[in-house]
């Protein structure tokens, strides 16, 4: 009798979440874990699948981009922030990525971004990814300037200066 309730609570879940816990600190794979701690490979395989389905909490949001902490965050509390100044004029006020929203950026400050990527020695990436955009969003930027820039073409009529106003000039002369 003592020996089934063994039984039955070496097979309980609190033993196999423990085993599970164990083996995902563990540097093994499950088959070796198995074998180190003399458990059946099947009934482990069971109840990690079990363990495997059931919600998982959330990850916790990183405070920090692909290229590492931001640069605010990346400061001491010792360190001067006094060269990270808020001058409308140095440089565009980029507005935060919020999750799931666009940012609109005005015309001035798209104009200022792409002036800075056009600069010699300017990395277009480079400039999109200290103001935290794609690269294309910068080219697309780019190209709509100079579209808007580019020269029009307009029709001109050229009439002679010596002839009297409402009068059209023909070929033989003037037209009354």
């Amino acid at each position: 009798m003592a020996g089934e309730i063994r039984l039955r609570e070496r097979y309980g879940e609190a033993f196999w979440r423990a085993h599970h816990e164990a083996w995902k600190r563990s540097d093994l794979n499950q088959r070796e874990y198995c074998e180190a701690q003399g458990i059946p490979l099947k009934a482990f395989g069971n109840w990690r699948a079990k363990f495997k389905a059931e919600p998982q909490p959330p990850e916790p949001k990183l405070l920090y981009r692909r290229g590492g902490l931001s640069h605010r965050l990346s400061h001491t509390l010792s360190h001067s922030l006094s060269h990270m100044t808020n001058d409308p004029l140095s440089r565009p006020i980029v507005p935060p990525a919020c999750e799931g929203r666009r940012r609109k950026f005005s015309a001035a400050d798209k104009r200022r971004i792409v002036e800075e990527a056009a600069q010699a020695g300017a990395s277009l990436s480079a400039v999109a990814r200290r103001y935290g955009i794609a690269a294309r969003v910068l080219f697309r930027w780019k190209q709509e300037l100079a579209a808007a820039t580019a020269a029009v073409f307009v029709a001109v009529q050229i009439t002679d200066a010596d002839a009297p106003s409402g009068v059209v000039p023909t070929a033989e002369g003037y037209a009354s």
